[in-house]
């Protein structure tokens, strides 16, 4: 079982560091005076680690196969990619700031929420930078879900890189109507004992954030800042309802799955009726692969489709701040939202605006295959909620441990 008090710990951690210091200058000169072109000359030959979930075939692929091969190709940059989110990547760079390193082994991170949050506390992030990436123009940063990330501004600390909406997944042949609301799971759990549970990890704690949100009629009553006595109220009614029930959950809810890959999985050979994604071209990747079956079905909670993006994250420990700034505006390009889009390689919702792309790259991106299964875009647009404050998280987090796991 993964040890979620580190979260906490962190959560304690960042208050020994401030966010005041400017990070804005590299070893080779003040970034915020060069040039693009300079920028891209210093980037050449440069080779950038990036810490990033690899728990997914169509991702891994994507990085590999794809983001690898064209950044080498372009610009003579090299990427490593090694495996950590979350928690992973706070502890490495808390541990590098520890220790006195000024120079950081990991130069990109995958990041959103409250690992943002945690990483802006303790001073880890270069920026603010997107203003200098020429592709930045594709993107709307007025749009309120890119602007704030968990309802912190990004101000310019990281790129945005996804979209993404929080929707469960069953097979409709099996259960042609699933359960919405916390009422209607006690009632399906009770029926259908040990066919379902939650992973241990940011899906998982997702769906516990949405079932928060129901308890508190409403995403309105837990909108803003961080609310202790809220938090408090409705997350003991949260703890009491599922300690109530777990007893029907997989393998008795004496153990949770530590990732949503494992979920899948199960889900996928018949041993759990229910899964969770924040992709909306999971169903279409898993069905294609033959992983899931073409019965399989998405759905929205009666709470909200939690809506959010992720992002991309330059450490302010990077020797090669330049190269990774080349690789977020490649990461942003038309050319390769559209590959990262496309449903054959990986089916990432993307954060351009279509508005603002030229009329060739609106074609490309009108021709990509359609998703056959899923939600459509009104239906998640109709019933998105924006994202708790980052407190919640860590919160639900720590607390799904004592009260859940360790009860």
């Amino acid at each position: 079982m993964r040890n979620y008090h580190l979260y906490i710990i962190l959560f304690s951690a960042i208050l020994f560091y401030s966010c005041n210091e400017s990070s804005s200058s590299s070893k080779t000169g003040d970034i915020s005076k060069e040039s693009w072109q300079q920028i891209e000359t210093k980037a050449k030959g440069a080779s950038l680690t990036m810490m990033m979930f690899q728990g997914e075939k169509k991702i891994n692929r994507y990085m590999n196969e794809y983001l690898k091969t064209e950044l080498k190709n372009r610009y003579n940059i090299n990427l490593n990619i090694v495996p950590g989110q979350g928690k992973e990547i706070v502890t490495n760079l808390m541990g590098e700031k520890e220790a006195g390193k000024s120079t950081s082994e990991i130069d990109l991170v995958w990041i959103n929420g409250e690992t943002f949050f945690q990483l802006r506390q303790i001073d880890a992030l270069f920026g603010p930078y997107t203003d200098k990436l020429p592709n930045s123009k594709y993107i709307d940063y007025n749009n309120p879900v890119i602007k704030y990330d968990f309802q912190e501004e990004v101000n310019g600390y990281e790129t945005p890189w996804g979209e993404a909406f929080y929707y469960l997944i069953v097979d409709s042949a099996k259960i042609q109507s699933p359960p919405k609301t916390m009422q209607d799971f006690e009632a399906y759990w009770k029926a259908h004992p040990g066919r379902f549970t939650l992973s241990n990890d940011f899906s998982g704690m997702t769906l516990l954030k949405t079932w928060l949100v129901e308890l508190a009629g409403g995403l309105n009553n837990l909108d803003g800042k961080f609310d202790e006595e809220k938090y408090n109220k409705y997350s003991t009614q949260l703890w009491d309802w599922i300690n109530r029930n777990k007893k029907y959950f997989w393998k008795n809810g004496e153990t949770f799955p530590a990732s949503i890959t494992n979920v899948a999985q199960m889900f996928s050979n018949g041993e759990l009726d229910f899964t969770m994604s924040f992709n909306d071209a999971e169903i279409d990747n898993k069905v294609s692969e033959g992983l899931f079956p073409k019965t399989s079905k998405a759905y929205i909670l009666s709470a909200g489709a939690i809506h959010n993006v992720n992002y991309i994250g330059i450490t302010k420990g990077s020797a090669n701040k330049e190269a990774a700034m080349v690789a977020c505006n490649f990461l942003i390009s038309p050319e390769a939202q559209i590959k990262k889009n496309d449903i054959t390689y990986w089916g990432g919702h993307t954060v351009l605006s279509y508005d603002k792309l030229d009329k060739k790259w609106q074609e490309a991106f009108d021709a990509l295959p359609k998703r056959k299964y899923g939600l459509s875009d009104q239906e998640i647009q109709a019933k998105s909620i924006k994202e708790l404050a980052p407190e919640y998280m860590l919160r639900v987090y720590d607390d799904f441990r004592k009260k859940v796991i360790n009860e």
